[in-house]
């Protein structure tokens, strides 16, 4: 019998072990697909529409009520070093299960993941200004972050989960064009490759800003990979960049800007020429599915509430203290001792902690910039694998906020601005929160923050020449409104002067204008072939493990999801370790539909006979 997963999808491509092809599939005719394919691009031409079941959560064992002195087993002592997303997870699911947790965090609890206050822009009883590293963003495909999220309660009822609330729209702004990714729909009768090419030539509407035969090349390289295998998946696309795989380069600047750039910037805010195919494939498929209702995902587009630290972060922490969790913050990882391949203890240095830390299990939640050095001659001796994390790279991708004496209509969710060139998204947050904006935060004067993530600190700007790297603040600040102003309609009226309030930069970034200028919390990405150099949680050492957005997981991409998935595994491992039995943490995968299945194995066979993938019809790539 064929496996299946929890929710009825079908097993992953490198699960499927069962013979099969295509031309097999129910309801498959290639003749008619390669047809269909060709003509629906011609149609769409001359139409003018593109020319122009998650298991039950673990009781925990020893589950204090307020006031009780929590009682731990021996052997059972944790220390988790970082206070972001994979820390408060690990945390989190060892705790419930009797584990003595300690985490330790240096800078400020939640990591990237945080919100933070604008200093001393509050007054009348109401609370400073928001702001954030960068704007919060739960697409429908996140499960394992979900799940956590409903085991937190929040104070009055109902659980952190019930703070994430539905965007309406994801929409892309472009030269003073507005467009809007997939809507919500569905496909009449069975999923396959030529119903969702039929789908994907319906929402995606460009409107005579892309050449119709370029629309249809980009939308065959998508169907190539939603029926690419494991195989190719790992082994041909994790090689090349998405830009590469969807030939950007070779195309109309239009092609470039508005569909492969809005693609990948709404997505994941990452930039084509980096990221790598293999992960781009994912998300792209991963957004699809959500939008079409499948696999059991939640609507597309998803952000909370309130700012992350009220909706998310605090309450977290308050149920983790009364569990029994200890946080010490100020306190930063500077080295570990190894002895007999074993880590022998950690040293921490700040008012948080000074001196030795002595624990059971060790677990490594710092990013992978402060990672690495961290990994000594002694730990590298014992695991020589880890040297793989100094080829992982990370690049810049901060917030910037402008509040808005009044609130101006984009978009009843994320924005993009396509074709400007520091790969700039958003989201207009004060619809989204339940709590009125004005009277709640700042002095009366705000009524909304628009949240702008800068993707693209190393290209020149448009009104100083200039990487975003090179300018001061207030030249940040001037060109991302410039930059908005172009690719909004009626943009100089719509983000006029007169509604601009304030702006505040995310601290991270310091030295702003000065050769010293630094970023203190850098994001990863998926470079190409990066999946060979990062790790899993467990390491050759038996009491240390990983727990970040760089240990290898099935979302494929540095994100909250990733981080949370990472602190699963983690806890996972250590539970094993520890030698303690009962219910472990769920790991949910991204949803594969049933329908594909015989494409995946088929694809495998063509990956191992050097062949393109079968829906690859112009221009294949063939395996390297």
């Amino acid at each position: 019998m064929d496996e299946k997963t929890p929710d009825g999808a079908a097993p992953r491509p490198d699960a499927a072990q069962q013979n099969g092809s295509p031309e097999g599939t129910p309801g498959f005719d290639r003749r008619k697909f390669v047809t269909g394919a060709v003509a629906a691009a011609g149609a769409i031409a001359a139409a003018g529409a593109l020319g122009g079941g998650q298991a039950a959560a673990a009781t925990p064992a020893t589950a204090p009520r307020a006031g009780r002195t929590r009682r731990f087993a021996a052997g059972r002592r944790v220390a988790v070093f970082g206070g972001g997303m994979g820390g408060l997870t690990v945390a989190h699911e060892l705790v419930e299960r009797g584990f003595q947790v300690t985490v330790y965090e240096r800078k400020a609890w939640g990591g990237k993941c945080r919100s933070m206050p604008v200093p001393n822009s509050g007054s009348g009883g109401r609370q400073d200004l928001p702001a954030e590293h960068g704007f919060r963003f739960f697409p429908g495909f996140y499960q394992n972050l979900p799940e956590t999220m409903s085991r937190i309660p929040l104070p009055g009822g109902g659980n952190a989960a019930g703070n994430l609330v539905d965007g309406k729209e994801v929409a892309a702004f472009y030269n003073g064009t507005k467009f809007t990714l997939p809507a919500a729909g569905s496909i009449e009768g069975t999923l396959s490759p030529e119903s969702l090419l039929a789908f994907l030539n319906t929402a995606i509407n460009v409107i005579g800003t892309v050449p119709a035969w370029e629309v249809g090349y980009f939308l065959q390289k998508m169907i190539a990979f939603v029926t690419s295998g494991p195989k190719r998946r790992l082994k041909q696309w994790e090689n090349l960049s998405f830009a590469e795989f969807v030939n950007s380069a070779k195309m109309s600047k239009g092609y470039r800007e508005l569909l492969v750039d809005m693609f990948t910037g709404t997505l994941v805010a990452a930039k084509p020429d980096k990221a790598n195919a293999h992960t781009m494939g994912l998300m792209a498929e991963a957004w699809v599915y959500s939008t079409l209702g499948l696999g059991g995902y939640k609507a597309p587009d998803r952000l909370l509430n309130a700012p992350t630290n009220e909706a998310l972060i605090d309450p977290w922490m308050n149920h983790l203290r009364s569990l029994g969790v200890i946080f010490q913050g100020d306190a930063a990882l500077t080295g570990l001792s190894v002895a007999d391949r074993r880590i022998t203890g950690a040293q921490v240095s700040g008012a948080g902690g000074n001196g030795a830390i002595e624990a059971d299990h060790y677990v490594l939640a710092v990013p992978v910039e402060r990672a690495v050095p961290l990994l000594n001659d002694n730990v590298l001796a014992a695991d020589p694998s880890l040297r793989s994390l100094r080829e992982l790279t990370t690049d810049w991708m901060n917030g910037l906020m402008i509040y808005l004496r009044q609130p101006i209509n984009l978009a009843r969710g994320h924005v993009a601005y396509a074709g400007q060139p520091w790969a700039l998204t958003s989201i207009s947050q004060a619809q989204f929160w339940k709590k009125k904006f004005g009277t709640t935060y700042g002095k009366g004067d705000v009524n909304e923050c628009l949240s702008i993530d800068i993707s693209a600190w190393d290209v020149p700007g448009i009104l100083y020449g200039k990487p975003a790297r090179e300018c001061t603040t207030e030249q940040i600040f001037k060109e991302v409104v410039a930059q908005l102003r172009k690719a909004i309609p009626w943009g100089p009226v719509v983000l006029n002067d007169a509604n601009i309030h304030s702006y505040f930069l995310d601290p991270a970034i310091t030295g702003n204008g000065t050769p010293q200028v630094a970023n203190d919390e850098p994001l990863l990405i998926n470079r190409p072939r990066s999946w060979n150099y990062r790790p899993e949680s467990i390491t050759a050492l038996p009491n240390l493990f990983l727990a970040s957005d760089y240990v290898r997981a099935d979302i494929n991409l540095a994100t909250m999801e990733a981080a949370n998935e990472a602190g699963r595994k983690a806890a996972n491992a250590i539970l094993d370790a520890a030698g303690v039995g009962g219910s472990r943490a769920t790991l949910k995968k991204l949803y594969l539909p049933n329908e594909f299945k015989g494409f995946y194995e088929e694809d495998d066979r063509r990956f191992d006979r050097g062949e393109a993938n079968f829906f690859d019809l112009w221009d294949p790539v063939k395996p390297s």
